[in-house]
């Protein structure tokens, strides 16, 4: 994986959790979800990017 990979990557990435985030924000305006559930579901999402995101990390190859 190259740096500009991990940047597209990364960037596809971010665009996800927002769009995550968004709909459990508009889930619980409306009262399908409540905020515990809320608060669950966002660190699951930011635990998981973390994971990710130190995969993709050792995956890239210096250049020399």
């Amino acid at each position: 994986m190259t740096q500009k990979q991990r940047l597209i990557y990364s960037i596809l990435i971010s665009l996800v959790v927002l769009g995550t985030m968004f709909g459990l924000s508009y889930l619980q305006n409306i009262g399908a979800i409540s905020e515990k559930t809320f608060q669950y579901i966002a660190i699951a999402v930011a635990v998981i990017v973390v994971v990710i995101n130190g995969i993709m990390r050792r995956k890239v190859k210096p250049n020399l």
